[in-house]
């Protein structure tokens, strides 16, 4: 019979190693999604080859995923902290509007810039407040918001396009602006994905944001002000929303209330193919970039091929669904 001496003195077996393989799904996705934007170009260079290969146009298309991409950034950590928000694309048409008024305008590039993103900030603080603290469903609290900053939007506005007469602002999306090539609306787009992978991947944010949208009962008992951390969700997400009205200002030089148009269901569809869950909890920044990449390449593919836009729906509602399948596959397995 062992002593207890002899007990006490045996090692503990060794701590079983989480197999490697389980973070390949990751990888894979992503993988995956950048094999469809190689499938994507060839199918251009095939069709298209002058066209789509065109140094212009893979600018354009990179300058047309800057403003939603910058959404898709806010809109994924909502999802993954267990949120949605149907409201980014009215608050960036809000945003757009109050910052191109005459009154606005007259305060320059940085007085306009201030105002994009107070207002931003301002609808993410009413998001966050009624959804944390109200508590309303994030579903409902963020579709009046859509409701009302769009209403908003057109009372400012009444409903006509505000041009921008700010010569600093307009000199941005000139090509005598780029930077080696690269317009500044791509830089500020690659600067926020950065800085979101960044937060996301190696701060206590980031991992709370993931804590609470995979379980917000343990996170509380974890001692996670659950609360707080959704209240700065949708200041972040509202952010975002200033930033990219900004962007779209410098892009179409002017405002209006019909801006950002289904921008929230285009980026809640680039994150989830991105393989963000909608159930919270899981989500990476690049595979939501790169979901933004895929559906730009195809409207630019489309329009190059003078296809019609109820196919370009239908085949972008396809990569959806086929991504949520595979999502659940995942999941279940």
């Amino acid at each position: 019979m062992n002593s207890p001496a002899n007990v006490a003195s045996k090692p503990a077996p060794p701590a079983k190693e989480v197999p490697a393989r389980r973070r390949l799904p990751l990888d894979v996705r992503h993988l995956s999604l950048i094999g469809v934007l190689i499938a994507l170009a060839i199918v251009g260079a095939i069709t298209k080859p002058d066209e789509f290969l065109d140094t212009d146009n893979l600018r354009l298309i990179l300058t047309q995923a800057s403003v939603i991409g910058v959404v898709t950034v806010g809109v994924t950590f909502v999802i993954i902290g267990g949120g949605i928000d149907l409201s980014v694309g009215a608050i960036v048409a809000l945003a757009s509007v109050w910052a191109t008024t005459v009154a606005t305008q007259e305060y320059g590039l940085w007085g306009m810039l201030l105002c994009t993103l107070l207002v931003g900030l301002g609808c993410g603080l009413v998001n966050g407040m009624l959804i944390a603290y109200g508590p309303m469903v994030p579903f409902i609290a963020t579709l009046a918001m859509l409701a009302s900053a769009r209403g908003l939007a057109l009372q400012i506005s009444d409903g006509k396009t505000q041009v921008v007469t700010v010569e600093s602002v307009l000199d941005l999306g000139v090509s005598d602006a780029y930077v080696l090539g690269i317009p500044p609306i791509v830089l500020v787009f690659a600067a926020v994905s950065v800085i979101g992978w960044l937060v996301l991947n190696r701060t206590t944010f980031g991992r709370r944001t993931v804590a609470v949208g995979g379980n917000p009962e343990a996170s509380r008992l974890a001692g996670i002000a659950v609360k707080r951390q959704r209240l700065l969700l949708y200041l972040l997400s509202g952010l975002c929303c200033g930033i990219a009205a900004f962007l779209l200002v410098i892009l179409t030089g002017s405002g209006q209330n019909t801006n950002g148009n289904l921008y929230e269901l285009d980026a809640i569809a680039a994150a989830i193919i991105g393989g963000t869950l909608l159930s919270g909890g899981r989500g990476t920044i690049l595979g939501s970039v790169l979901g933004v990449l895929v559906f730009t390449t195809i409207t630019n593919l489309f329009a190059l091929n003078n296809l019609q836009t109820d196919v370009q729906q239908i085949a972008k509602g396809a990569i959806i669904v086929a991504a949520v399948l595979v999502q659940k596959g995942r999941t279940t397995s």
